[in-house]
């Protein structure tokens, strides 16, 4: 079973953890503000250490593609 999915009705079609309205940017907003797994679980309890681990392998494959910053008018 996949943990992240993209459904275009659901939270404007960001990535979200399966089952759930909870976007893999909140859990990313998390841990960058220093927040722990533990910290993420307690807030939402119906999660596991492996959804957590699922945004941050989400989140590493997009930023192992190639991005170029064009100029627009």
């Amino acid at each position: 079973m996949n943990k992240i999915q993209i459904h275009p009705d659901i939270c404007n079609g960001k990535p979200t953890i399966a089952g759930t309205r909870i976007t893999v940017q909140t859990i990313m907003e998390f841990l960058g503000a220093g927040d722990s797994i533990s910290d993420i679980l307690e807030e939402y309890p119906s999660l596991t250490e492996d959804y957590v681990y699922a945004c941050l392998q989400f989140a590493t494959k997009l930023m192992a593609r190639s991005y170029q910053i064009k100029e627009i008018a």
